[in-house]
């Protein structure tokens, strides 16, 4: 049988981080939705918002902050509920850059249609 990555972890821990709060409900975050840096980190911030701060300096997703900071999912999305709150970091989702009329998914395939022919 193999561990998880959780069986380590103190729920003590996980408590404190997130303030007692067991989910973010306010928010709409998937795995891929991307977090941006809006402002540096401040003098007495905890350390994992500052830490997403930092990783978020260039658009990072969700899951990836979790990676990077080896924390579950969920402990994530409610650290970023906070940030988000203060304006600290936006989020926007991948497909949010189509949506907004960029380019339509059959012109995107026709060029990776195209692209792989050249290989």
């Amino acid at each position: 049988m193999t561990r998880s990555a959780l069986d380590g972890e103190d729920p003590d821990r996980l408590y404190t981080v997130t303030g007692g709060r067991s989910s973010a409900d306010d928010i709409d975050l998937d795995l891929v939705t991307l977090i941006v840096r809006e402002s540096l980190p401040s003098a007495g911030m905890q350390s994992e918002h500052v830490r997403i701060l930092e990783i978020a300096a260039r658009p990072t997703s969700v899951v990836e902050l979790s990676s990077y900071l080896a924390l579950p999912v969920s402990v994530i999305k409610i650290l970023l509920a906070d940030l988000l709150a203060t304006g600290k970091v936006s989020a926007r989702h991948p497909s949010s850059a189509q949506a907004a009329g960029r380019t339509s998914d059959s012109e995107f395939l026709k060029k990776v249609l195209v692209g792989l022919r050249n290989l």
